[in-house]
């Protein structure tokens, strides 16, 4: 039986091929449209106004934030935008890119990557368009702003890791994409994005603690640290320590999980 390789190292064997297939992927995805990739940023830009109508304006949500309830909010949405595309293109990328995983010759353990990384062109648009924004509104960029990043980077690992272990599945299980997408439905309002702690008055308490086991809070805290508290990655070392274990234990069981499956994945699809 041939070894397998490491994955990080078959990525960068494979990184031109990776690349020209997610540049393909993003641009296929709104093709035959008259607007074509413009609407990969329209229905975001779309969203961030109507929360920030709802909560900023109507409900008055944003009145004690620090900044404008506009930056506080976008700081929270665009890594959750990132991860959500990511992980609903990462879970049907094995369904879309079936014709490659009956090529024998093809190595389909590229093809998650793929997808989050056509994720990433979008998520790169919005990061620079929110630095901007923060900018024109007397925020300037300074040496946190590169935290971004690293945050960038958290979200990047954790959604693929969670890829690998969803495409796995839903080849089986095609119900899991439904699942999957009632989840993040959930999951937005289980994030503080729209809200803060401060808001439930459960700072401190145990309910705090049970949402903060949600991986993405560390990431969507962490684009507002890096843009609007000004704190380093590093002074939150049990939380960091918590996400990183998290994440990799993820990776590894999604990797893992997707080396012994796919050897039936052609005979299913």
């Amino acid at each position: 039986m041939k070894k397998q390789t490491w994955l990080p190292k078959e990525v960068y064997q494979n990184r031109v091929l990776v690349l020209s297939l997610a540049k393909n992927d993003f641009k296929t995805k709104y093709a035959g449209s008259y607007l074509g990739t413009i609407w990969a940023f329209i229905q975001p830009i779309v969203t961030i106004c109507v929360y920030w109508f709802v909560f900023g304006l109507a409900l008055r949500g944003g009145a004690d934030r620090g900044v404008p309830f506009v930056l506080w909010l976008v700081a929270g949405l665009v890594p959750w935008f990132f991860f959500q595309d990511g992980l609903i293109s990462g879970t049907n990328t094995l369904l879309e890119y079936s014709y490659l995983v009956k090529k024998v010759v093809f190595n389909i353990r590229i093809l998650p990557v793929v997808k989050v990384v056509s994720s990433v062109f979008v998520h790169i648009f919005f990061v620079a368009i929110v630095i901007m924004l923060y900018a024109c509104m007397g925020y300037l960029p300074d040496f946190y702003d590169l935290q971004l990043l690293y945050y960038s980077f958290c979200v990047f690992l954790l959604v693929l890791g969670i890829s690998y272990l969803t495409s796995s599945v839903v080849v089986f299980f095609r119900d899991l994409s439904q699942m999957i997408n009632i989840g993040l439905q959930v999951g937005i309002w289980m994030t503080p994005i729209m809200w803060a702690f401060s808001d439930l008055g459960i700072e401190g308490g145990w309910l705090a603690t049970i949402l903060k086991l949600n991986p993405l809070f560390y990431i969507v805290q962490g684009y507002r640290d890096s843009l609007i508290d000004k704190v380093g990655f590093w002074e939150h070392p049990g939380l960091t320590l918590y996400f990183w274990i998290f994440t990799l234990v993820i990776f590894f069981l999604g990797t893992k999980l997707f080396r012994k499956l796919q050897v039936h994945f052609a005979d299913v699809l």
